[in-house]
């Protein structure tokens, strides 16, 4: 039976209401905080762009970021809201001073929804602008007006925001301070100046991208740094020693986007054009652009982006009805890079070997990759390792943030994900066995390899990420011995010849329960000891509790509540001034007298925290009856 279409069927929501009802279309996909593209942080980044805005124009050279028990608090010192305008600033769709080309000419936020929608999805928002000894502060609740106050001050001027995300719409989140920090050091790299302080640590940068290219990988580069800047384009690359593929940082009026766009596909081609004609050579673009590392910037009036989230730039034009960005960055590119190379005849020609060596191993790998390719359509890849899913991050539809990838070991635990996972989003790549120690091994070993062979093409980073058809790749192994050693093989195989989809915040770890603790009238899915402990105190009594011993052992039921709104996930985080290639020789190399002092300290460290676990809570002889074993 169809529900009857008339005028009742036709709904108008309030601004807050719509944001609720749709946060998605404002700030992409929800998330508990895990990834760096969940809302919470697209919510803070709408905060801050403000603030940095008023930075741009030339008002206020520092803006402090706090985050506090799950609230977080930015101030500018700008020249603030005009007071008589703050509850439409922050409350009336379209409405703002970025209309105004003349007062905010290249500026980030420009739609005047950002704020509006911290502003409904939190739980508490606050904003006070603080101009000429007066301040106007305005407190919300989900979007509704709670208060409003005039107050005299001696403050300087700017603006502050207060917010705590709303849990009815994030569920239990968390703030991860090295997404923030990875945040705001991309505004301090694009905003030469500014001096940003979070939770009280300065961050700050003198050498704009060239500061962002060093953090940015531990690996040396085969010749200098070259940068260019010219009017509102700059860019700054170089190569490294042990790389594959390309890793873009791409930025638009100091807004990150990972996704690319306009400038960085036409910054690709200007830069094999240029290359070509400099040495009067037809070198393939793979040969001119691997192992590239390089930063973009550009400003732009008016710029258009594919989403609310700004992570792609869709404009084809430096201003309305002006210069095109290929024309522009072209001109700038090609003109400075060609001068460039004439001046450092050393760099030139250390351009030209790494072009050649990378020429030589793409001829040499051709033969293994053909085979590689007929080998994985002989496997039948999408019906028998990949039962995937129907949206993908390489679409433009608007659920692709929420696309994963789970990597499981073995039939039962695939088995299992499969029957409970969303088919719209979630995907399912079974292993077979434990993947190859790949530390020591050359990068033919992903083509000979078939496991290895598979998954690369289940993932289609071939050829670099631009392609890549999953936003979240989820190591789903058992919590033991046998699981935890193939997740450090599957890391060591990212880390190892796909580092930037680790960088760029793709690898998570699922954590799944150890425990269910229950009665009759209420269930708790415990990840840790603690947890187990706290359940058993809450329930009281003799609950049933049942220790997970594997992923295949939890029914597709149950399995549900770990991979769905309530999904726990651990991101893998590479942390500036580590080396990747030290740590991995260390934990991955040859066994050395170093490594198995370390596992033997933690392994006493973790019997001492189990023991004292135990001799807080232990099981009792009527609990220890209650014990079952999953299955």
């Amino acid at each position: 039976m169809h529900a009857e279409y008339n005028e009742q069927s036709i709904k108008s929501l309030d601004w807050k209401d719509h944001i609720r009802a749709r946060p998605g279309m404002y700030i992409g996909k929800l998330g508990e905080g895990s990834s760096r593209d969940d809302g919470i942080y697209v919510l803070l980044k709408e905060t801050i762009d403000n603030s940095v805005d008023e930075f741009v124009m030339g008002y206020g050279r520092k803006i402090e970021v706090d985050i506090k028990e799950g609230e977080a608090t930015v101030r500018d010192y700008g020249r603030g809201i005009p007071l008589g305008k703050v509850v439409e600033c922050v409350s009336r769709i379209n409405t703002g001073a970025k209309y105004d080309s003349r007062v905010f000419k290249k500026a980030v936020g420009l739609n005047g929804v950002g704020t509006k929608a911290v502003n409904a999805l939190a739980s508490r928002f606050t904003v006070k602008s603080v101009r000429d000894g007066k301040a106007r502060v305005v407190t919300y609740s989900r979007g509704i007006l709670t208060r409003d106050d005039m107050l005299e001050t001696k403050e300087p001027n700017g603006t502050e925001v207060k917010f705590v995300p709303d849990d009815q719409i994030f569920g239990n989140y968390r703030f991860i301070s090295e997404h923030i920090e990875k945040q705001l050091w991309n505004y301090a790299y694009l905003n030469k100046g500014l001096t940003l302080r979070y939770n009280g640590f300065v961050i700050k940068s003198t050498n704009g991208l060239l500061d962002l290219l060093t953090s940015q990988t531990d690996e040396s580069f085969i010749f200098p740094v070259v940068h260019i800047a010219e009017d509102d384009f700059e860019c700054a690359f170089s190569y490294c020693d042990r790389k594959y593929g390309e890793d873009y940082y791409t930025f638009v009026n100091g807004q990150h986007t990972p996704q690319g766009g306009t400038h960085q596909a036409t910054f690709r081609e200007a830069l094999v054009k240029t290359i070509r004609d400099f040495y009067k050579k037809d070198f393939d673009p793979s040969d001119i652009r691997g192992s590239i590392v390089s930063a973009v910037s550009i400003k732009i009036q008016e710029p258009v982006f594919e989403s609310q989230t700004k992570t792609k730039l869709g404009s084809q034009h430096m201003e309305p009805n002006g210069r095109t960005i290929r024309n522009y960055i072209w001109d700038i590119l090609s003109r400075n890079l060609d001068n460039y190379l004439h001046r450092h005849t050393e760099t030139a020609e250390l351009l030209l070997q790494k072009i050649q060596l990378n020429e030589r191993e793409r001829k040499e790998m051709a033969g293994i990759k053909k085979k590689a390719r007929e080998t994985a359509k002989r496997a039948s890849l999408h019906n028998k390792k990949l039962r995937d899913c129907k949206v993908h991050y390489n679409s433009k539809h608007e659920d692709r943030l929420e696309s994963t990838l789970f990597i499981t070991e073995g039939d039962s635990a695939s088995g299992s994900i499969t029957k409970a996972r969303k088919v719209r989003t979630q995907a399912v790549f079974s292993l077979k066995g434990k993947p190859l120690n790949s530390y020591s091994l050359a990068k033919k070993v992903v083509y000979e390899n078939e496991e290895f062979n598979l998954l690369q093409t289940a993932l289609n980073i071939e050829d670099g990420l631009e392609n890549l058809r999953y936003n979240n790749i989820v190591v789903a192994t058992d919590a033991d011995v046998d699981g935890m050693h193939i997740r450090l093989l599957l890391m060591t195989f990212f880390l190892k010849f796909f580092p930037e989809l680790v960088k760029k915040g793709h690898l998570y770890i699922l954590q799944t329960p150890l425990f269910r603790v229950r009665n009759r009238k209420e269930t708790f899915y415990c990840y840790n000891e603690n947890e187990r402990i706290n359940a058993i105190k809450k329930l009281k009594g003799k609950p049933e509790i049942t220790r997970f011993k594997g992923l295949g052992e939890i029914n597709p039921d149950e399995f549900r509540h770990f991979i769905g709104k309530d999904i726990r996930l651990e991101p893998i985080i590479l942390k500036d001034g580590i080396s990747l290639e030290e740590t991995m020789a260390f934990y991955m190399g040859k066994n050395t007298p170093q490594r198995q002092e370390f596992i033997i300290d933690n392994l006493r460290l973790e019997l001492d925290v189990v023991e004292k676990n135990q001799t807080e809570m232990p099981f009792s002889s009527e609990e220890k009856t209650h014990i079952t074993k999953a299955g």
